[in-house]
C-alpha cells in the first residue's frame, strides 16, 4: 500500500510558491493524484488526507490542470466521494463508488464500405492476373499430363498464388447446366460444347478439347467450374458418349475425382484456358506482322554524289589590261 507523502506545513508552502513568484499547485495536485491511484485500497487517514490536500487545490488551479485529475481519478474505483462530487464526479449515493469511465475504443474511425467489384471486373482482374505465356504452359502441361499427375496439378493449384477467374453468375451457370445435361441425355456433342464454350467463355478450339479428352479430367474441370451438382456430372458422364460411359472403371474414377475437385483449382485451370487463347493468337500474328515490317524496308540503290566541276585555269580567257 503506498502511503502519502506527510506534508507539515502545507499552507507555509504555499505561502512560499506565491512569494517566490513560482505556483506549484498544479504539479502538487497531478502528484498527489499519482501517488493516490497507484494503490488499490487505501486506510481512512489516506483518504482524509487525500481530501484535505485536494480539495484546496481543486479550486486553485488552472482548467487544464483540473481536467487531467480528473480524467485519472474518472477510472480509479477509489476515488473519495468529496472529492468526486467537487470534479463534477457525483455518484448516485454516498456509499456507490464513482462508475468507470467508458473505455475507449481502439479505433475511433472505421473504414468506408469497400463497394464489390461487378462482375465484368472481377474477370478481367482475373485473367490479367495471369500471363498469357504461362496459362499456355500450364493449359498444355495439364493436357499432356497422365491420368495421376492431372491430379497432381489439380491438387497443387488450389495452393497455388495464381489468382482464379471469377465464378459464372448463378443463374447463367444453372441455365448452362441443364442445357448440357439435356444434350448429353441426346449424346448431342456437338451442342454439349457449344453451350459450354459460351457458359465458360471459351473458343470453341478450346471447348472442343475440353469435352473430347478422352481421360474426362479437362470436362470435370469444366463441370466444377458452373459448380455443376455431382449427380448430374455423373449423368453426363454415362450418356454424353456412350464409349466412355459404358465404362464402370471410368465413370467411377472421374466421379471420385469431381468429389474431390475444389471450385478453386478449376477456376485458375479455366483462367489457363482463356490465357492459352490469347497466347495463341499473339503467336498466330506475330510472323506475319514481322513479315509485313521486313516487306516495308525495300533496298535503296546507292546514290554516288557527282563530283564538283571545277574550272580549268589553262583554257579560261585572260584578261588583258589596256592602258
Amino acid at each position: 500500500m503506498t502511503t502519502l507523502p506527510s506534508l507539515p506545513g502545507f499552507d507555509g508552502l504555499i505561502t512560499l510558491s506565491r512569494r517566490e513568484g513560482v505556483d506549484i499547485r498544479p504539479t502538487l495536485l497531478r502528484v498527489l493524484t499519482d501517488l493516490y491511484v497507484q494503490a488499490n485500497a487505501h486506510s481512512g487517514d489516506e483518504a482524509r488526507q487525500f481530501v484535505e490536500l485536494t480539495s484546496r487545490l481543486i479550486d486553485e488551479v488552472d482548467d487544464a490542470t483540473r481536467a487531467a485529475v480528473r480524467a485519472r481519478l474518472a477510472v480509479y474505483p477509489g476515488t473519495p466521494v468529496e472529492v468526486a462530487r467537487k470534479l463534477g464526479l457525483k455518484p448516485a449515493s454516498p456509499d456507490q463508488r464513482v462508475p468507470l469511465a467508458p473505455e475507449i475504443p481502439a479505433t475511433c474511425s472505421t473504414a468506408p464500405p469497400v463497394k464489390p467489384s461487378s462482375e465484368v471486373q472481377l474477370r478481367m482482374a482475373s485473367n490479367l492476373s495471369m500471363q498469357p505465356r504461362d496459362a499456355a504452359e500450364i493449359s498444355d502441361m495439364f493436357f499432356h499430363a497422365s491420368a495421376g499427375g492431372r491430379a497432381l496439378i489439380l491438387h497443387d493449384l488450389h495452393d497455388s498464388q495464381l489468382k482464379a477467374s471469377a465464378r459464372i453468375p448463378a443463374a447463367r451457370a444453372a441455365r448452362a447446366i441443364e442445357t448440357l445435361e439435356m444434350a448429353a441425355f441426346a449424346a448431342d456433342v456437338e451442342n454439349f460444347t457449344l453451350e459450354l464454350g459460351e457458359a465458360l467463355i471459351l473458343p470453341s478450339r478450346v471447348a472442343a478439347q475440353v469435352v473430347n479428352d478422352p481421360g474426362g479430367e479437362p470436362l470435370a474441370c469444366a463441370a466444377r467450374a458452373l459448380d455443376m451438382p455431382s449427380a448430374v456430372f455423373q449423368r453426363v458422364l454415362l450418356f454424353l458418349n456412350p464409349e466412355f460411359g459404358s465404362s464402370v472403371h471410368y465413370v467411377y474414377r472421374l466421379s471420385r475425382l469431381y468429389d474431390r475437385l475444389t471450385e478453386r483449382s478449376a477456376l485458375i485451370m479455366l483462367a489457363a484456358w482463356r490465357g492459352s487463347t490469347m497466347a495463341a493468337t499473339r503467336a498466330k500474328y506475330r510472323s506475319s506482322l514481322y513479315d509485313d515490317e521486313r516487306h516495308r524496308v525495300r533496298s535503296v540503290p546507292a546514290q554516288t554524289r557527282p563530283a564538283p566541276h571545277l574550272p580549268d585555269t589553262d583554257s579560261a580567257p585572260r584578261r588583258s589590261s589596256g592602258r
